[in-house]
């Protein structure tokens, strides 16, 4: 085996930019011979050692053929990084008749991806023998031929070159005749029978030649072909060609049947003898009749077949002209026929390797794929550029008509998930030409989009008593990645109601998002809930993102009216003793009463529902006062019953009744008469007093502590007034002062105000025009209940009262 290496400077100079790239591909070529028809495993060449790896790095480095054809007639063996012969090779059958048959190779390194080519060199092997296409030949020839007449024979065909292939002829011994070999530059020898003495017909009528052809090889071979001369009487004159020889250029996309030459021979003879036919000689092989064509009697030889420079750059026709004459004679003449180059081969792109996908995270100048382009024309036909189609994150980079296919640019799988990369080769040829492949990769996705929400805060409302196990809301996150990259799982954080974790009040299915309540809520004890959900795919790392939801608790006309006077006593209602002379206007009593709702559950409306004679008394509607409607009569019972019934402005609506028994007596009221007895009574009840005064040292404080709120308020608004953003919320404030039906006092401010996770979010009952997201309410400011300050027994507020001040309580 023969090993070549080829380091020129400019070698060494394509190395020195290779190596600045990223791919690294090998520049410095190795070069290889082999002999044809090897036997399979024999050793081409140490491709590991030539490229300094050891045992370890070929499997480390993944050691591979590159392209279809190294692997069809080569084989790498892993253990010792040779090149071996997988299966034999007909040197004549894969190169033909070219001098240098060359087969590329492709050897692919990994961890870096690099590549090397090598080439092997099929080196001829004399393994054909001289062979004629016709292995008996007959030949005619009239007894007046002059000597000296020579008559071409058929070459022998030897698909072997070089010295390998037909050197030399040799004729039988014959007294009549010789052989004569011409040989013409880069031609093969042509065997010329040359008449050396008169034919006699009637002393020998028929001759045996034996043709024997040697080729050059060691030992020689050689093939024979028998030869029979006929000698014939007759037709002393054979046609004469103007030329022996004629030499023709045709460009390989002639338009078949063009005129390629018009022969012309002439014979002295006259009549049938003078007559001429023209035909190929028979000794042509079907390569040139199947393109060419001859008209017998024009002489014209046309092209019938197309012309491919690439398989036959030139030919060689020998024609013979026949006269009719008996014997018939004939001339010789041979056509060389060159063809020439034009751009008609299409460029060929090659792929050595290319890698399915990359993930998104790839980095600019990554080596995915490696390939070759090629062109079967010669010169500038044969010179090729590649182009990658534009706007995309790929690029080529070159080396001697190899190429490195790297990315330049970001990848984002959820951009673009896939791209096809199409890569156009053009030859420089006129016309040029193109070829066109296309490559497809796939993005793989990496976890770089944390789920999102559409919004960051949801409002969502639910009425009272609700069904434990109810759907309160779902939230939904969506991610851009994929797979594992986008299941996104739901989960409640660091949320707090009143001390206790949020799972107490609120469920919530982990994969779809839906938000159940684990119990019935009371707006009476909370109004607004707020929680904060985690969305978190299951990519590595995790990602997430979070959302705030305010549960709001809408007030349901659940508690009937409370009737604090007079007090819901078992046994019979106290006498309210009055005056039969008290003027009409007068206020008897009053009734009081409460509801736990909110809103408008918590308005009451009193209306006396029966009484001993309903012209007589008559009742607040909105503050319970009962007053005498008109003065006494003699005739008026001295005992009245009264039924007022309390009903709060709910759907539907609650009520309660409350009793009252006045008895009327004679006589006019005394000054101080109620007065005393209010004192006497005090005594009886001194926690009553007692009761009485802290309830107005409450409403004092309340009074002043509201005063300053107000003023706080007032002075915060006016800041905020200079506050761009905050002026078109400024009209939007409503400030109420409000006795709860739980009897605590509250101020509420009610103000369109910018979403925030910091302020609490309540809807009014009835604003269904108002945006959830922009509703602010201040907590309640708690006082102490007036049951704490009353006693709720039977004898709370029960003595004999007369209420003289008239004026309204709200």
């Amino acid at each position: 085996m023969e090993q070549k290496g080829v380091f020129s400077p400019w070698h060494w100079q394509v190395m020195g930019l290779f190596f600045v790239t990223i791919l690294k591909l090998a520049s410095a070529q190795l070069r290889y011979s082999l002999l044809e028809e090897s036997e399979p495993g024999t050793l081409v060449g140490n491709v590991a050692k030539d490229l300094g790896l050891n045992t370890a790095g070929i499997s480390e480095r993944a050691l591979r053929l590159g392209s279809e054809q190294s692997q069809q007639y080569f084989a790498l063996n892993l253990e010792t990084g040779s090149i071996i012969v997988r299966s034999r090779i007909d040197r004549e059958k894969l190169c033909g008749t070219n001098v240098n048959c060359v087969l590329p190779v492709e050897i692919v390194l990994e961890k870096p991806l690099e590549l090397y080519r090598l080439e092997i060199e099929i080196l001829d092997a004399n393994d054909n023998s001289p062979v004629f296409q016709n292995v008996e030949r007959t030949i005619k020839i009239t007894e007046l031929a002059a000597v000296g007449t020579r008559f071409p024979l058929e070459k022998a065909q030897d698909p072997d070159l070089g010295s390998n292939s037909v050197s030399s002829y040799k004729l039988s011994q014959s007294k009549y005749f010789s052989l004569n070999v011409q040989s013409r530059k880069n031609e093969r020898p042509s065997p010329v029978l040359v008449l050396d003495k008169a034919l006699d017909r009637e002393e020998q009528a028929e001759h045996k030649l034996i043709l024997t052809a040697f080729d050059g090889g060691n030992p020689p071979r050689s093939g024979t072909s028998l030869i029979t001369i006929i000698v014939i009487d007759q037709n002393d004159n054979a046609p004469v060609f103007d030329n022996a020889f004629y030499k023709i250029s045709l460009k390989e996309n002639v338009r078949l049947n063009t005129l390629v030459i018009r022969l012309n021979a002439t014979d002295k003879d006259e009549g049938l003898n003078g007559k001429i036919s023209y035909t190929f000689e028979d000794i042509l092989s079907e390569d040139i009749t199947n393109v060419f064509s001859l008209d017998s009697e024009t002489g014209e030889i046309r092209l019938k077949g197309q012309l491919d420079y690439e398989k036959h750059n030139s030919y060689e026709i020998s024609v013979k002209a026949l006269d009719h004459g008996t014997p018939e004679m004939g001339g010789h003449c041979v056509i060389q026929v060159d063809v020439e180059d034009v751009n008609d081969n299409a460029p060929e792109i090659l792929i050595s390797s290319v890698v399915s996908s990359i993930p998104e995270d790839t980095p600019p100048g990554t080596t995915v794929g490696l390939l070759r382009v090629s062109d079967r024309d010669s010169g500038r036909n044969g010179e090729v550029q590649l182009e990658i189609s534009p706007d995309l994150p790929f690029s080529i980079t070159s080396t001697q008509n190899h190429y490195s296919l790297v990315t330049h640019g970001l990848l984002d799988r959820e951009h673009t998930n896939q791209y096809t990369i199409v890569l156009q080769a053009t030859d420089l040829g006129d016309p040029q030409l193109t070829t066109q492949t296309a490559i497809n990769i796939s993005v793989t996705d990496v976890n770089d989009n944390p789920p999102s929400f559409e919004r960051s805060v949801v409002n969502v409302d639910i009425k009272e008593n609700n069904k434990p196990g109810a759907l309160l809301c779902a939230v939904s996150a969506s991610d851009k990645d994929f797979g594992e990259n986008a299941h996104i799982t739901y989960s409640i954080i660091n949320s707090l109601f009143n001390g206790s974790p949020a799972m107490s009040f609120i469920y919530m299915d982990t994969q779809n998002g839906n938000i159940y309540a684990q119990q019935s809520f009371d707006y009476e004890q909370a109004q607004v809930l707020q929680f904060t959900i985690r969305a978190e795919d299951s990519g590595t790392p995790k990602l997430s993102s979070n959302i705030t939801v305010y549960l709001h608790i809408l007030d349901e006309n659940d508690n009937q009216p409370l009737i604090l006077y007079p007090g819901n006593s078992r046994q019979a209602p106290a006498q309210n003793p009055v005056p039969r002379s008290l003027p009409a206007g007068s206020l008897i009593t009053k009734v009081v009463a409460i509801d736990a709702d909110s809103g408008y559950n918590a308005w009451l409306h009193y209306n006396i529902a029966k009484a001993t004679d309903l012209s007589l008394f008559k009742v607040a509607p909105h503050t319970g006062e009962v007053r005498l409607a008109r003065n006494f009569q003699e005739m008026d019972s001295p005992v009245q019953n009264l039924f007022i019934v309390v009903k709060d402005n709910g759907s539907p609506s609650l009520s309660s009744t409350a009793t009252l028994l006045i008895s009327l007596e004679d006589g006019s009221p005394k000054e101080g008469h109620y007065s005393t007895d209010l004192l006497s009574e005090a005594k009886q009840s001194p926690n009553v007093t007692m009761y009485l005064i802290i309830s107005v040292v409450a409403i004092s404080v309340v009074s002043f502590v509201t005063l300053i709120i107000l003023l706080t308020k007032c002075l915060r608004n006016k800041q905020q007034i200079t506050n761009p953003e905050m002026n078109q919320y400024i009209g939007h404030s409503h400030k109420t002062l409000q006795l709860n039906p739980n009897s605590t006092l509250r101020y509420m401010e009610v103000s369109m105000m910018p979403g925030s996770q910091q302020n609490q979010y309540s809807k009014t009952g009835g604003s269904s025009d108002i945006n959830r997201d922009t509703l602010n309410m201040m907590k309640s400011l708690n006082f102490p209940q007036l049951k704490q300050l009353v006693n709720q027994s039977d004898d709370v507020i029960s003595g004999h009262f007369e209420w003289r001040d008239t004026a309204q309580v709200r």
